[in-house]
């Protein structure tokens, strides 16, 4: 689904990820759930193009959620998957700590489920090669994306800042629809390692310049970086 110029978001509001389209090809927010190539192939005959035409991936976290078809994409087409440090084992094993589920409904908390298994959440393969990346650097791929540190969550989330698409792409630093709850607007996320710790990352986007901010999970929240902080903390 088009957004905005540039700017295209694969899945729904259960499980997003994101898709930035340029003269000098294309670069990936995320992979999803494994089913999401289903949906990425779609989008991207929409644009007149294949697979062949991504220059990387670039994941905001480890978790399965967000890694669905990055090896198949890694392994069929060389693109490469570039994860912070810091979760660079998580996404190449799984491994990682068990967090409390915090509130939960059982309607949405069955919806989730029901739709990752739809999506084949599991089936999830992890990602056998990754290229670490840091805090502030630029990758060399379309839209310049650079990457802040957003530890919390997990101790290698990232955003992604694409001035081009005028997006931040958060993961799980942030939620606009709980999946667990259902409920909605800008809140912390479940199955976050370090709560407090997460929160107070949310500060590091007040200096950056976008007009959306694009969670993991939840509806596309048109805002001020300078505002993200402040909302969540409120919720």
């Amino acid at each position: 689904m088009k957004l905005a110029p540039h700017l295209h978001r694969l899945g729904n509001d259960v499980v997003a990820c994101y898709l930035v389209d340029t003269d000098e090809g294309i670069t990936l927010i995320d992979a999803g759930l494994p089913g999401h190539w289903q949906d990425l192939q779609a989008e991207l005959r929409t644009l007149g193009k294949t697979a062949d035409d991504i220059r990387g991936l670039v994941l905001t976290h480890g978790d399965s959620d967000h890694i669905g078809f990055a090896e198949r994409l890694r392994s069929e087409h060389g693109v490469p998957v570039f994860v912070h440090a810091g979760d660079a084992d998580r996404t190449r094993t799984g491994d990682k700590p068990k967090t409390a589920l915090g509130p939960m409904r059982l309607g949405p908390t069955l919806g989730f489920f029901a739709y990752s298994l739809r999506k084949n959440g599991l089936r999830t393969r992890y990602v056998r090669e990754v290229t670490e990346i840091a805090d502030g650097d630029v990758l060399d791929l379309p839209g310049k994306p650079m990457i802040v540190g957003m530890p919390g969550h997990s101790p290698g989330s990232v955003a992604v800042h694409v001035p081009l698409a005028d997006a931040i792409f958060v993961g799980d630093a942030l939620t606009t629809r709980h999946v667990l709850t259902g409920r909605e607007g800008p809140q912390p996320a479940p199955f976050t390692d370090d709560p407090a710790t997460a929160l107070s990352s949310l500060d590091r986007l007040a200096g950056l310049s976008a007009s959306w901010v694009l969670p993991g999970h939840g509806a596309p929240w048109r805002t001020s970086p300078a505002q993200v902080s402040q909302a969540v903390r409120k919720s």
